[in-house]
């Protein structure tokens, strides 16, 4: 990954156009990574990815379930690996069935201590006190990361007045 990109978010509403722009880079295939501590909108920003793929289906957090597809004009597949603790290569099997063809958003990716692949984007969020989360944005790809750079510098420009 490459030097991450910083943002302060100060809102889970600007949490949430974060997913949106994110969204708009993001294709079939593609793998997202959220890491962060709980209650920092992990399941906010993948709730508002999905939204912004065009699924209508409420977006929850699938900790009991492990994994959610949720089918749209891009399927996403939502994993959150909190109750993990590692996995074997049959259950990293069933978690991923059916990545191929849909964006996949895994939540606490470390919890499963296995290869997932390369992933489009790496996003880790913070608590910065209140409602505050310090995001960090990263890719491997430079193209993407240039996105990334573009929708970071958007979202600041638009909330010029919130960032401390």
């Amino acid at each position: 990954m490459s030097e991450p990109l910083e943002w302060v978010s100060v809102s889970a509403a600007q949490t949430a156009e974060l997913g949106t722009a994110l969204a708009q880079l993001l294709h079939p295939g593609d793998l997202v990574i959220v890491r962060g501590e709980l209650g920092t909108g992990k399941t906010t920003l993948t709730r508002s990815i999905g939204r912004a793929l065009g699924i209508s289906e409420q977006i929850t957090s699938p900790t009991f379930a492990l994994a959610q597809r949720y089918d749209g004009p891009v399927p996403l597949l939502h994993i959150d690996a909190y109750r993990l603790h590692g996995a074997d290569d049959e259950e990293m099997g069933l978690l991923l069935d059916g990545a191929a063809d849909a964006l996949t958003v895994v939540e606490w990716p470390e919890r499963l201590e296995a290869d997932l692949g390369r992933p489009r984007v790496g996003v880790e969020l913070r608590h910065g006190g209140g409602d505050r989360r310090l995001v960090a944005l990263a890719a491997e790809d430079p193209a993407t990361q240039e996105r990334l750079a573009e929708i970071v510098a958007d979202l600041r420009a638009r909330h010029i007045h919130a960032e401390p």
